[in-house]
């Protein structure tokens, strides 16, 4: 992995990249709060995170990524530091450019990467009018927090607003109930007959009233065995008729 970084993080000396590589790695397993580093192993140059706005602050609910680059001779130079996302805060300018001493004057080469982001942190919690980037922030804050606030909170609902998480066992419950739904509609048609569906309309024209006898047929139990016995050959209806000619014909034998 080392070989892969020194060819292509080739702006950075070895010790520098073997450094980066073990606090990035610490950063990962141990992460500072509300911030999330975010690593690119083919250059690390570049090192964005994202951060939470500090709870209490205009800035809560809020998810703020910012990137810090480092130079050729870093650590002996401070990496520069600016938020991608837009934010109203006096030592941020509207560029996104950091104003914090500790990435200018108080530079250390023995600072890390952890002290530096949750310097940026602290700084959404206690900005610094004094050194102002945004000066129109920076007067705000000085003479009228409530308005300064109002203007923090209103960008951060505009470009910085966390999506709310939706509730998993209710999407994983919905999309149950809908594959319920969907093997009993295939299990019914695999079972049932294939009928074309027709309008009602439709389907009085097409078949008359015999539709209706037929729905009778069902129905009516009378008619139902009316049918039965017509099937099997017995005529109700001639049976009377039947009985007068054979007791003519007893008549008949008697007077011979």
């Amino acid at each position: 992995m080392i070989m892969t970084l020194k060819a292509t993080n080739e702006n950075l000396p070895p010790n520098v990249i073997r450094q980066l590589a073990k606090e990035l790695k610490n950063l990962d397993e141990s992460p500072p709060e509300g911030i999330t580093v975010i690593v690119n192993d083919d250059d690390f140059t570049t090192i964005c995170a994202d951060i939470e706005g500090p709870a209490g602050t205009p800035y809560e609910n809020g998810v703020f990524r910012m990137k810090l680059l480092l130079s050729h001779d870093f650590p002996q130079s401070p990496p520069k530091g600016f938020f991608l996302t837009k934010i109203f805060h006096p030592n941020i300018a509207t560029s996104g450019e950091i104003c914090v001493n500790t990435l200018k004057k108080d530079w250390n080469p023995g600072l890390g990467l952890r002290h530096v982001l949750l310097v940026v942190r602290c700084l959404l919690i206690e900005p610094f009018p004094e050194s102002a980037l945004n000066e129109q922030a920076g007067k705000m804050l000085l003479e009228n927090y409530e308005e300064y606030a109002r203007h923090a909170r209103l960008y951060t609902g505009i470009h910085a607003l966390k999506p709310k998480n939706k509730s998993k066992n209710g999407a994983i419950s919905e999309s149950t109930t809908a594959l319920n739904v969907d093997q009993s509609s295939a299990a019914f048609s695999e079972n049932a007959p294939s009928v074309p569906t027709l309008p009602t309309s439709s389907a009085t024209r097409a078949f008359g009233t015999s539709l209706q006898d037929q729905n009778a047929t069902v129905s009516d139990p009378a008619i139902g065995a009316s049918a039965a016995r017509k099937k099997d050959g017995s005529m109700p209806s001639k049976i009377p008729v039947d009985k007068k000619k054979m007791d003519a014909r007893k008549r008949s034998l008697k007077r011979l």
